[in-house]
């Protein structure tokens, strides 16, 4: 064989040695470049978890329904899904929605905004307060009436009326349960209430009751004194629809009068008053018929005259009395 066909050969093992090795190592380092690339990618989709927490409502709020602090709660959520209007953390405090009025239902876990709920102070605070076809009256209240101050707006109430009856009978004092779970929702010009808050005793409760409920208490305020009882939470603990959180007041059905306090008070009719006495006074041939009480009712110019009638109407009795005759000398 010809020496430089061999020395040619040689060349072209050599070339193509070479020609694999580059290549081979170009195939792994694209092969690692796309494999680094995909994993990149793979961590970019992840949600990455943040320290964000953002305020959420714990249990299911409904429309007009004030917000109390057991209805919010902070959640963690994924950064890269917090929307500008959600309320974090670390810029706001829960307390400041606590007292705020949901303008549409909030379900459990749904994000707070603020255009979800009506702040107090705000415009139309109030009338955001009151349902549909409902009103707002206020009552005047003391230490005595409403629970030394442990009422808050939000809570229920029965409204008792003390007052006195005249009868026949003569006066008689009654208390009566004229309404039964109105809800109250300010007292004085509070409208929340606070874990931090101590018992405050206000001079006013606001009461939402229905047009004609609002006519009742207006009257019950000029006839005797009104009383608020707080009634339990857990009384409408078993539902926790938006019935039961928009349920009217309901009219009383429960009373008691002061015979039935003390024993010492007796329902019988007062005593008739005694008969009026009445003396016949004579004077020559003159008669007078004269009271007890000296308080002249008429008389007569002679003996046989008829009597006259007794004043006022009394019914009188006459004492018999004996003439002296008189003795001549």
């Amino acid at each position: 064989m010809n020496s430089k066909r061999i020395i040619f050969l040689l060349l072209a093992v050599v070339v193509a040695g070479m020609t694999a090795f580059l290549a081979r190592t170009w195939l792994q380092g694209e092969r690692a470049a796309i494999l680094a690339q995909a994993q990149s990618g793979v961590q970019r989709d992840q949600p990455a978890l943040t320290n964000h927490k953002v305020l959420v409502a714990k249990t299911a709020i409904y429309t007009g329904r004030i917000v109390k602090p057991d209805d919010l709660r902070w959640q963690a959520w994924p950064g890269g899904d917090i929307a500008p209007a959600y309320i974090l953390e670390e810029k706001r405090k829960l307390t400041d929605f606590v007292g705020a009025v949901a303008r549409s239902t909030i379900g459990p876990g749904e994000p707070i905004t603020e255009t979800k709920l009506v702040l107090p102070g705000t415009r139309s605070f109030m009338s955001a307060v009151l349902q549909p076809g409902m009103r707002a009256i206020s009552v005047p209240v003391s230490a005595t009436s409403a629970v030394s101050g442990f009422i808050y707006a939000g809570d229920r109430v029965d409204v008792l009326l003390t007052h006195t009856l005249n009868s026949t009978r003569g006066q008689h004092r009654a208390t009566e349960t004229i309404l039964r779970n109105a809800r109250v929702i300010a007292m004085d010009q509070k409208v929340d209430s606070t874990p931090a808050d101590k018992p405050d005793v206000a001079k006013t409760a606001t009461l939402e009751l229905t047009p004609k409920q609002t006519e009742i208490i207006t009257l019950a305020v000029k006839m005797g004194d009104l009383s608020l009882t707080l009634r339990s939470l857990q009384e409408n603990a078993d539902s926790d629809s938006a019935a039961t959180e928009d349920a009217p007041a309901e009219p009383g059905d429960s009373y008691t009068q002061d015979a039935q306090v003390s024993r010492l008070i007796s329902d019988a009719p007062p005593p008739a008053a005694p008969a009026a006495r009445v003396v016949f006074v004579l004077r020559g041939s003159g008669q007078t018929k004269q009271n007890v009480d000296e308080s002249s009712t008429g008389s007569t110019d002679n003996e046989g005259g008829d009597e006259a009638k007794p004043a006022n109407n009394k019914t009188t009795r006459a004492i018999p009395f004996t003439r002296t005759p008189s003795v001549s000398p």
